[in-house]
């Protein structure tokens, strides 16, 4: 049934739909209405039986899902930015353990300085604690990968990440086409655990484990990883048969069969750069997008396939290493190996700034004449950047940096420096 609702309530119906047993609720933004919707369908008698559990934070949030999880219990909750670090020990121990806990990131910043809006820090910084993550394009794709993310998880034993933009996606109203509880009842089975606590068959969960298998027990979570790469485009198959749209999978192309240069991102920034590739189309531009759908496990031989004819490839992701440079675009680089297409990488959007068409189409234009350098700051000011750095080497005691740059732009009161 078609639906215009905020993302968040999309979502929320989603997980509802999915019949969870068990939610772990601890606000944080822009997560806060996914929680908050869960609670009232739990509170009005419309999601049963289901126990909403408030908790004290983040970290507790996520150990109770474990325990539910553990339990037998299909578990479910939702975090962003400084909740996600918060949860750090916890997110390694529910994919150490095996628990196919179903979780929403609503992507935010992480400070130091504080930023509420949206990139991808979060979720980059556990992307190698053993979770599957797959992200959303759009509100419709969240809603999606939610209800697939119960039935990939529970298959492999894994936990996973549904990763979508805070407040460009989790806050924005769209049209959604909202399934029935009789579609998700014949895609996504009652929860049969593959390993569960029961009193009459005692079992050790969270052993201690030495130097004799420990790296044999690490192999063997990177190997469900490797059948996760089979098992999400089957699921995404299974549920274009019932729902009757694609959505999920392990990478979406667009314009790629001829093209000469190749975008490849995630996220809701998709739609900007597929706006902009029609323009350049238009121009007689050959320059298509891959957007990533699953990025752990990352789909290795899709990329390098999907590549192939391309003779330069640009990067955009709302997130870097400090101190190396891209993070997507490394992994994209391991993929395309030993060819001798370029690898750009595009940093843009950190802190929720906005990615234009008109920025977009400047610097795949560069990209296209191979002036483009291999890492760029998309619509970094450099005036800013050059002042703070004078400071920094006239006055030993030049101040925090945030605090500088915030002067410089004049959104607060100027001080004596």
């Amino acid at each position: 049934m078609l639906e215009q609702c905020e993302g968040s309530h999309a979502v929320a119906q989603a997980v509802a739909l999915s019949r969870p047993e068990v939610i772990c609720a601890y606000p944080i933004s822009p997560q806060t209405h996914i929680v908050e919707g869960l609670g009232e369908l739990v509170k009005s008698g419309a999601l049963t039986p289901c126990e909403f559990i408030n908790v004290e934070s983040e970290f507790a949030a996520l150990s109770v899902a474990i325990g539910a999880c553990a339990a037998g219990a299909r578990s479910y909750t939702a975090t962003a930015s400084q909740g996600l670090l918060f949860m750090a020990e916890a997110v390694y121990n529910a994919s150490g353990l095996g628990l196919p806990i179903v979780m929403t990131v609503a992507n935010r910043a992480i400070g130091a300085p504080i930023n509420i809006w949206n990139d991808h820090t979060d979720s980059m910084s556990m992307r190698d604690a053993g979770w599957l993550q797959l992200f959303a394009e759009t509100n419709q794709e969240a809603l999606d990968l939610h209800i697939q993310a119960f039935r990939i998880a529970e298959e492999l034993s894994l936990p996973v990440m549904v990763c979508m933009d805070g407040f460009i996606l989790t806050h924005a109203y769209e049209r959604v086409d909202m399934p029935d509880q009789a579609q998700v009842d014949q895609f996504l089975p009652p929860y049969e655990p593959r390993q569960v606590l029961d009193p009459n068959d005692p079992v050790t969960i969270g052993a201690m484990v030495g130097p004799e298998a420990f790296t044999e027990v690490r192999y063997l979570a990177h190997a469900k990883q490797m059948q996760a790469l089979d098992l999400i485009p089957q699921v995404a198959t299974e549920f274009k048969a019932i729902f009757g749209r694609d959505s999920g999978g392990l990478i979406k192309t667009y314009q790629t069969e001829d093209a000469d240069t190749i975008v490849i991102a995630l996220g809701s920034v998709l739609g900007t750069i597929k706006d902009t590739v029609d323009d350049l189309r238009a121009q007689g531009h050959k320059v298509g997008v891959l957007g990533i759908t699953s990025y752990r496990p990352f789909p290795i031989s899709d990329i390098r396939d999907a590549t192939v004819r391309a003779e330069r490839i640009v990067v955009i992701e709302k997130c870097f290493a400090v101190g190396i440079g891209g993070i997507v675009s490394r992994d994209v680089r391991s993929a395309v190996r030993n060819r001798p297409q370029p690898v750009y990488t595009v940093v843009a959007g950190l802190g929720g700034r906005p990615i234009t068409k008109d920025s977009v189409n400047k610097l795949l234009l560069q990209a296209m004449t191979d002036k483009l350098e291999l890492l760029t700051f998309l619509d970094l000011d450099w005036a800013v950047v050059n002042r703070v750095l004078e400071r920094e080497k006239a006055h030993r005691r030049s101040g925090p940096v945030a605090e500088g740059v915030l002067r410089d732009l004049g959104t607060v009161a100027s001080g004596a420096v």
